[in-house]
């Protein structure tokens, strides 16, 4: 494509939740534009096209690539198909966004990672706490000194399970909570701690309340040891009521910081009947919750893709890649295992599972 007089046409392969995120995020991007959109289920594309003015819309992913416009797709579907849909992007000469987790094992990741390598094309992965305001503020005190050297890193994000029933299918989506929120924290401390190498990971998971909807872990902890000695503490929930919970803290040999995604930008509430978008979001918000303000762009939706847009129209190194993503799949699999097993993981990891959950419920 000629980057120098055009917009980066973009391609949505998914039209549920996520891809609705996806779609208003582009929409703020003055150097992108939306052209396709695709999903395999009769109707969906078609409904989700006229919802967000997109001009094309196609129920096969061939066709989606065929469509000259499209630079690049962010892929939305359920876990199990994103390196499938990725390589097949690639072949077709289109720059790639997957949505997290990467992919369903390292296999999968390095053969995605080495297709759109030999194809010239970006693998970015997506993932938003990188940019979200609040974070990007707290990684600036970090990296300015304010709090000294980094000692401890805490992220927490809890609600009360997914919107998707994908997510709720270890077959399709490759673990539970862990899989689904873990990785967030994951890329998060890696982006704190100047990407070091993470050396052992310590888990404790359980499936606390869903039993009947899952045989993933609905609630875990995560312990990180990094090779330079910082530690880091996940906690991931999906039995959290009253609606999203998301916050970081960093302790460090001179201060300390806390922030809170929803905190100072929410309006709280007291609902008999439940906020109707936190419903399709984070699940029942009957009685008090947090209504978001500015959802997606307190979370960073919109500076993420600004930022993959640029990327493709002048050619640089995305913040987050694909091998980010696959270094958070590692992290994912040795938690699995550490929760197995009782015992602490070290990395590097070579899992000989197909999907994370297998190593932790044989």
């Amino acid at each position: 494509m000629n980057t120098s007089d055009k917009q980066v046409g973009v391609g949505l392969i998914g039209s549920r939740f996520i891809s609705s995120i996806h779609a208003e995020a582009i929409k703020k991007v003055a150097s992108a534009r939306l052209v396709a959109v695709m999903s395999p289920t009769p109707g969906n594309a078609r409904e989700f096209a006229k919802a967000h003015n997109i001009p094309n819309h196609f129920t096969r992913v061939e066709d989606l690539l065929a469509l000259e416009a499209v630079d690049m797709v962010v892929v939305g579907a359920p876990n199990h198909l994103h390196c499938e849909l990725t390589c097949k992007a690639a072949e077709a000469g289109k720059h790639v966004v997957v949505e997290k987790p990467l992919a369903m094992n390292l296999e999968e990741a390095d053969r995605m990672i080495d297709t759109c390598r030999k194809h010239g094309v970006k693998l970015m992965y997506a993932e938003e706490l990188c940019f979200t305001p609040k974070y990007v503020r707290l990684k600036a005190l970090l990296d300015e000194g304010a709090l000294g050297r980094p000692v401890l890193l805490k992220q927490s994000e809890k609600h009360d399970g997914p919107h998707a029933d994908h997510f709720w299918d270890v077959d399709r989506s490759g673990g539970g909570v862990t899989m689904d929120m873990g990785c967030h924290a994951f890329q998060f401390f890696r982006w704190l701690n100047g990407n070091n190498p993470v050396k052992s990971v310590y888990a404790q998971m359980a499936t606390s309340v869903h039993t009947d909807k899952t045989r993933g872990d609905d609630n875990a902890i995560i312990i990180l040891e990094f090779e330079n000695g910082v530690l880091a503490v996940a906690e991931e929930s999906w039995t959290k009521l009253g609606g999203m919970d998301d916050r970081a803290e960093i302790h460090g040999s001179e201060g300390v910081a806390y922030a809170d995604v929803l905190q100072g930008n929410s309006i709280q509430t007291y609902s008999s009947k439940g906020v109707g978008y936190a419903v399709e979001k984070a699940g029942n918000t009957v009685g008090w919750s947090y209504t978001m303000y500015e959802e997606i762009w307190n979370y960073g939706f919109p500076q993420e893709f600004e930022h993959f847009v640029d990327c493709v129209l002048h050619d640089q190194t995305p913040l987050v890649t694909g091998e980010d993503g696959r270094a958070v799949l590692e992290i994912i699999y040795a938690a699995y295992q550490s929760a197995g097993s009782g015992k602490k993981v070290f990395l590097p990891f070579s899992p000989k599972a197909d999907k994370p959950y297998k190593l932790w419920k044989p």
